[in-house]
C-alpha cells in the first residue's frame, strides 16, 4: 500500500506483520514531523473526537472522512471497539482486513492499528474507567503510551 504524504512524498507500507512496528513508527514520525496542513494530530475539525462517560466507562468516538489514513495509539489495556458507520481497511501486526459497520472487536493491549477509511466512518473505543476520570489528558496518561518501548516497560512493571 502506498501512502501519499502531503508534500508529495510517497511511502510504501507493507503491513505483513514481520516489520509492522518499524514501518508504522517510521511513517508516524514522518507525518508528525511534517509541516503539512493535511496532517492532523488528535482532535481537530478534520478528525472530530467525542468523549462520553458513564459509571466506570470512558467512550471515545472519532469521525474519519473517506480517504483518510489514521494511525492509532498504543493502549495499555485490552478494550472493545465498535465501527458504527462506514468501512475501514484495518491493519495490525496480525495482517490487514476490511471491516464494515456494524462491527465490533476487541483490541489487545500493546496493539497499534492503522486504518484507511474506505467510506466516511464513525469509530468508537470503549475503555474501563474505574476511577471515573473525566480529564482527557489524565485519561490518555492512564490508557496509552507513546511507543512500543514504553509499552514493554509498562507491561514488565505491571505483571
Amino acid at each position: 500500500m502506498e501512502i501519499q504524504l502531503a508534500d508529495s512524498q510517497e511511502v510504501l507500507f507493507e503491513p505483513d506483520g514481520s516489520n509492522f512496528r518499524m514501518q508504522v513508527e517510521f511513517i508516524e514520525n514522518l507525518m508528525l514531523n511534517s509541516n503539512s496542513p493535511d496532517i492532523f494530530k488528535g482532535n481537530s475539525d478534520e478528525l472530530t473526537l467525542k468523549h462520553s462517560f458513564s459509571e466506570g466507562i470512558y467512550t471515545r468516538e472519532i469521525f474519519i472522512k473517506k480517504g483518510m489514513f489514521v494511525i492509532g495509539k498504543i493502549h495499555k489495556l485490552d478494550h472493545t471497539f465498535f465501527l458504527m458507520k462506514g468501512k475501514l481497511l484495518l491493519c495490525t501486526e496480525d495482517g490487514v482486513k476490511e471491516i464494515e459497520a456494524p462491527y465490533y472487536g476487541n483490541a489487545e493491549a500493546g496493539a497499534k492499528r492503522v486504518a484507511v477509511a474506505l467510506e466516511d466512518t464513525i469509530f468508537v473505543n470503549v475503555h474501563p474507567n474505574p476511577n471515573n476520570i473525566k480529564e482527557i489528558e489524565k485519561l490518555e496518561d492512564t490508557f496509552v503510551v507513546s511507543s512500543y518501548e514504553e509499552y514493554e516497560n509498562y507491561r514488565l512493571l505491571n505483571k
